[in-house]
């Protein structure tokens, strides 16, 4: 428990990271997905979609490598997501 000022105690909620995903969905906040098996690449875009396993699906999608070419377009692609990896 953290105090704020005047002595209130002020209660950290932790945030379910589906809800986080659909906050950034109604805001249409540009995002960046971190790709687990390949690390020098990227991917950001807005969400246009996602499912319950968190499968996602961007909007403006575009690839960014950390080395050569530094951003490549995509459009509207899906980012699966492997729950046997995790």
């Amino acid at each position: 428990m953290a105090y704020g000022g005047q002595g209130q105690k002020v209660q950290k909620v932790m945030v379910q990271p589906i809800n986080l995903i659909f906050r950034y969905l109604q805001n249409r906040s540009r995002i960046q997905v971190w790709l687990y098996e390949q690390v020098k690449m990227r991917l950001e875009g807005c969400i246009t979609g996602f499912d319950e396993y968190m499968n996602l699906v961007p909007d403006d999608a575009e690839e960014i490598h950390s080395k050569p070419k530094p951003r490549k377009q995509l459009g509207m692609s899906v980012c699966p997501c492997n729950p046997s990896d995790a």
